[in-house]
C-alpha cells in the first residue's frame, strides 16, 4: 500500500474507531435506564428514537421496494430487534465488556462457517476458549447463566443481521433499507417496551438519556461506518470491528466502574486476538 493510500485511510479508519467507542459506551449509558424502564424499555427508546431520526434524514419510500426488497427490509428489521432485545437483556445481567465478548462469537464464527478452512476453525476455537474463562470469574465471583443465554442469542442475532444486512444491500441503498429496517424492529419491540417502562417512557430526563444512547448506539456509529466503507479496505475494516470487546470493557470501566479481573481481561483478550487473527490470515 502507498503512502498515499495510508493517508487516505487514515480519516476512515478513525471514523470506525470513533463508531466503535460510540456504540459501546451507548450501551454502557443506556444500562443507566435499566432500574427506570427495564432493559426493553432502553432498548424501545434506542431504536425508536434512531428510527425517528434516519426516517426523518433518509426519507424510505416502501412503495418503490420490490417484494424481494420489502422482504429483506423485514429480514433486517427482525434481525435488529433479536439483537438488540437479547443484548440489553445480557447486559442487565452481565458486565458490558463480558456481554460483547460473548457476543462477538456470532460474527467471527459466520466468517469462518463462510470461509471453510481449518485455519478459521482454529480462530472460532480460540475464542470460544475465552468465552469459557469468562465462566472462570469476573468481580461478582460468577456468570449469570440467563444473561450468557441473551448473550448468545444476541451472537446468533448479530449473524443473521451480518447475512440479511449484506443480501439486502445488493438490492437496496443501504441508507434505504438501514431505515426501514430500523422502524420494523421498533414496532417489533413496541408492546415489550411499553410494558416494562409504561408512562416512565415519557419522562423527560428519560427521553433524554434514550435520545442520547440512539444517538451514540445508532445514528453516529452507522452513518460513520457507512461512509468509511466506502473507502476503506475491507479486512482493515474487519480488524477494527474485532476491537469491539476491548471498547466494551474500557467503556464499562469508565462510565459504570466495572473493572473487570485479569482472568476476564484475559478472556477478552484471546477474543481479540482471534477476532483480528481470522481476518489477518483470512483470503482477500
Amino acid at each position: 500500500m502507498s503512502t498515499h493510500e495510508d493517508r487516505g485511510q487514515a480519516l476512515p479508519t478513525a471514523a470506525v474507531l470513533v463508531s466503535i467507542l460510540s456504540v459501546q459506551f451507548g450501551a454502557a449509558f443506556a444500562t443507566t435506564l435499566f432500574d427506570r424502564v427495564g432493559a426493553s424499555g432502553a432498548v424501545f427508546l434506542r431504536l425508536t428514537i434512531a428510527a425517528i431520526v434516519l426516517g426523518v434524514l433518509v426519507r424510505p419510500n416502501p412503495r418503490r421496494w420490490s417484494r424481494t426488497q420489502l422482504h429483506g427490509v423485514l429480514a433486517l428489521g427482525l434481525a435488529l430487534a433479536v439483537m438488540n432485545a437479547a443484548f440489553y437483556e445480557a447486559l442487565s445481567r452481565l458486565p458490558l465488556g463480558t456481554a460483547v465478548t460473548i457476543e462477538f462469537l456470532g460474527p467471527l464464527t459466520l466468517a469462518a462457517v463462510l470461509t471453510r478452512r481449518p485455519r478459521d476453525a482454529l480462530w472460532v476455537l480460540l475464542a470460544f476458549a475465552g468465552v469459557a474463562l469468562l465462566g472462570l470469574r469476573d468481580q461478582h465471583g460468577g456468570l449469570d447463566g440467563v444473561g450468557v443465554g441473551f448473550a448468545l442469542v444476541a451472537a446468533t442475532a448479530w449473524a443473521g443481521y451480518i447475512l440479511a444486512g449484506s443480501n439486502l444491500a445488493a438490492t437496496l441503498p443501504s441508507a434505504d433499507g438501514l431505515a426501514g429496517a430500523s422502524i420494523v424492529a421498533a414496532v417489533l419491540v413496541l408492546p415489550f417496551g411499553v410494558a416494562s417502562g409504561g408512562a416512565v417512557l415519557v419522562d423527560p430526563t428519560v427521553l433524554a438519556v434514550g435520545a442520547a444512547v440512539a444517538l451514540l448506539s445508532s445514528v453516529v456509529p452507522y452513518t460513520l461506518e457507512l461512509w468509511s466503507l466506502r473507502v476503506l479496505h475491507k479486512k482493515v475494516f474487519a480488524v477494527l470491528i474485532a476491537l469491539e470487546p476491548a471498547a466494551a470493557a474500557l467503556a464499562g470501566a469508565l462510565v459504570l466502574g466495572q473493572l473487570l479481573g485479569g482472568v476476564t481481561l484475559f478472556a477478552i483478550a484471546l477474543v481479540v486476538v482471534a477476532g483480528i487473527g481470522s481476518v489477518v490470515t483470512g483470503r482477500r
